[in-house]
C-alpha cells in the first residue's frame, strides 16, 4: 500500500469518510498467520438482484468471470477481518469483518480477489482507504454506486455494459481515480463528485445514447478524456481553475464544445480550485 494511502489513513480514520465509515479501538489488534477463504455466492435469479459490497482497508480486485454471482478468494492475516456474506432475499451483502483497530500497516494483508457474474445486478461498493481495481466490461450492470474516502482506484469498461445503466454515482474523498471506457457503461447519467485528488475521467468506448455527466472536485487535478469523433459540450463552473484543452473544442465563454457524431456527452464541472484538462 503506498505511502499517500497509509498517511491518509491516519486522518480519515478518525474523521467521517466519504461512505459513512466510522471506527471505534479497543485495546489491540492481533496480526497473525495468513488465512485464504473461498466466496461463493448463487445467483438469486431475479431482476432484482443488489450486490453490495462493504470494505475498510487493503486491496479490492473485481472483474467478471463468476459461474455464480461472485466467486472469489479473500486472504487476510488479521482475524477481526474475517468476511461475512449476508444474504437477504435478493439483497446479498458481502462485507469485511470488524476492523475496529489499526494494525501495523506494512504487516497487515487483506486482498479481496472475487469475480462477477453476468446476471443483470445493482453494484455498490463501500470503502474505506483502500487500492481498487475493478473491470466491469462484460458485465450486466444496471447502477453502479462507489462510495469510498482515501482511494487509489482505477476502474474500467474494457467492453460494453450488457444492460443500460441508468446512474453510475462515483464518490471519493483525497483520492487518485482513474476512470476510462466510460462510453461502454452505457449509463443515462453519471455523478462524480470528490474532495482533493487527482482525478481521470476517460469516455472512450461505444456510447450508444445521449448522456449527462456532473462532476464536482475541491482542489486538485481533474482531467477529461473525449475521443475527437464524440459530440460533447462541457460547461466548466469555477473562476479559480487552470484550463487545457485541445484545438479541436470551440469555446463561448465557460462552454466548451467539440464537433463529433452520434450521440452527445453533455458535462457539467463544478470545481473550487485546481486545474482541469480537456484531451481526446
Amino acid at each position: 500500500m503506498n505511502v499517500k494511502i497509509i498517511s491518509a489513513i491516519l486522518v480519515l480514520a478518525f474523521a467521517s469518510m466519504a461512505c459513512g465509515f466510522s471506527f471505534d479501538f479497543p485495546s489491540q489488534t492481533q496480526v497473525g498467520p495468513e488465512v485464504e477463504e473461498s466466496i461463493t455466492v448463487t445467483d438469486p435469479k431475479t431482476d432484482k438482484t443488489r450486490l453490495t459490497i462493504n470494505f475498510g482497508a487493503g486491496t479490492l480486485k473485481l472483474s467478471p468471470g463468476a459461474k455464480d454471482l461472485v466467486d472469489g478468494t479473500v486472504v487476510y492475516n488479521v482475524a477481526d477481518l474475517k468476511p461475512e456474506v449476508v444474504e437477504n432475499g435478493d439483497s446479498i451483502e458481502i462485507k469485511q469483518g470488524n476492523f475496529q483497530n489499526l494494525p501495523p500497516f506494512n504487516d497487515m494483508k487483506n486482498d479481496w480477489d472475487l469475480k462477477l457474474g453476468d446476471a443483470p445486478i445493482d453494484l455498490t461498493i463501500q470503502a474505506g482507504a483502500y487500492e481498487g481495481k475493478y473491470e466491469f466490461g462484460g458485465l450486466a450492470l444496471k447502477n453502479l454506486t462507489v462510495q469510498d474516502g482515501a482511494a487509489d482506484v482505477e476502474l474500467s469498461f474494457s467492453k460494453p455494459n450488457q444492460v443500460e445503466m441508468s446512474v453510475l454515482r462515483y464518490e471519493t474523498g483525497a483520492s487518485s481515480v482513474t476512470l476510462s471506457g466510460l462510453a461502454n457503461a452505457n449509463f443515462a447519467s453519471l455523478m462524480f463528485s470528490g474532495g482533493a485528488g487527482e482525478y481521470t475521467l476517460g469516455f472512450d468506448g461505444d456510447l450508444q445514447r445521449d448522456a449527462i455527466v456532473d462532476i464536482e472536485a475541491g482542489f486538485g487535478d481533474v482531467n477529461i478524456i473525449i475521443p475527437e469523433s464524440v459530440n460533447a459540450k462541457v460547461t466548466i463552473e469555477s473562476a479559480a481553475v487552470d484550463i487545457n484543452h485541445n484545438s479541436n473544442w470551440s469555446k463561448s465563454g465557460n462552454v466548451y464544445t467539440q464537433n463529433g457524431k452520434g450521440p452527445t456527452l453533455t458535462i457539467i464541472v463544478k470545481m473550487a480550485a485546481g486545474s482541469l484538462s480537456l484531451v481526446d
